[in-house]
């Protein structure tokens, strides 16, 4: 069965065609990438203005026709935070269903978790035990724990790179005091968190998922992605303290030329490395996995479920 996948991120409208069936690994077969930035259209009542509605109903049009080109049978399209915490929410989602056929499932934070542990337990297995998993989107940052495939404990904080970067960080580079400030908040938010997961004992296993923890992984010396999905990739909490200060320096073109870094998300990265440091220090991680698989494989991998026959 071709599927597609349509996610509707703080940062990008991706839609991922795979070949799946049930009790098989989802293969990709096409990948259709728009980069959007919600986020960042927002007016001051929290709206997405007219213009962002726009080129999101424009986008979804494109990616509509994208899958039919390559033969998707069944489309699961879902928004994340910047639809779901958008003021004009609802009226947003009837005009992209009206205008594209398209009706969106807006996850909360909590699924986004739960579906983002889910692909990470598959990918790992029931061997790696207790999984502490950690994703930085766009809007959110996302933190689950747990020993079966449904985590223990699960939360989201409003702590993505996009978000926190617009909001905290002007300038380029920006200044000292307002990293200063930002690294405060993120580290206050993350700590209220920490006894939620801590009162479950260590986990035997921290995965790190999203572009954020990939690009950091990677100037910090992972393998290319080039090399391919199954090649183990790590981040070391001592290596992302030496670049954070590095980062903090470089402007947005300078970080664009680090290795693995994109130049559209070069101007988030700093925020990114701030959530990632906070976190893997208040929750005591000395290393992450890289896991390829997150939230888009999550939702692949629970409508294959449903599928089973009982």
């Amino acid at each position: 069965m071709r599927l597609g996948v349509l996610d509707v991120g703080s940062n990008t409208v991706h839609l991922l065609v795979v070949d799946a069936h049930p009790g098989a690994r989802p293969l990709p077969a096409h990948s259709h990438k728009a980069e959007l930035r919600l986020a960042q259209l927002l007016d001051e009542d929290g709206a997405i203005d007219p213009e962002g509605v726009d080129k999101l109903i424009s986008v979804v049009r494109e990616a509509v026709q994208a899958a039919e080109d390559k033969g998707v049978e069944e489309m699961l399209p879902f928004a994340t935070s910047a639809v779901r915490e958008a003021s004009n929410a609802d009226d947003v989602l009837a005009r992209v269903q009206a205008e594209t056929g398209v009706e969106l499932q807006v996850l909360s934070g909590a699924e986004e978790a739960r579906l983002t542990f889910l692909a990470a337990r598959r990918w790992f297995g029931w061997s790696a035990g207790k999984l502490l998993v950690l994703d930085i989107g766009g809007g959110s940052l996302e933190i689950a724990y747990g020993i079966d495939e449904a985590p223990d404990a699960a939360v989201s904080l409003p702590l993505g790179a996009g978000r926190l970067t617009a909001g905290w960080l002007p300038g380029d580079p920006p200044d000292p005091e307002s990293i200063r400030a930002l690294r405060r908040h993120v580290r206050a938010q993350i700590a209220r968190t920490v006894g939620e997961f801590t009162r479950f004992g260590a986990p035997d296993h921290v995965v790190a998922t999203s572009k954020t923890f990939r690009q950091l992984a990677r100037i910090a010396g992972a393998a290319r992605s080039t090399e391919g999905l199954y090649v183990q990739r790590e981040l070391k909490r001592e290596s992302l303290e030496a670049w954070v200060p590095q980062l903090t320096g470089m402007t947005t073109h300078q970080r664009s030329e680090l290795p693995g870094v994109s130049e559209g998300r070069a101007g988030q990265l700093l925020a990114g490395a701030l959530v990632a440091e906070g976190a893997m220090d208040l929750f005591g991680v000395e290393t992450v996995e890289i896991c390829p698989w997150a939230l888009r494989e999550g939702v692949i991998l629970r409508r294959l479920d449903r599928m089973r026959p009982v």
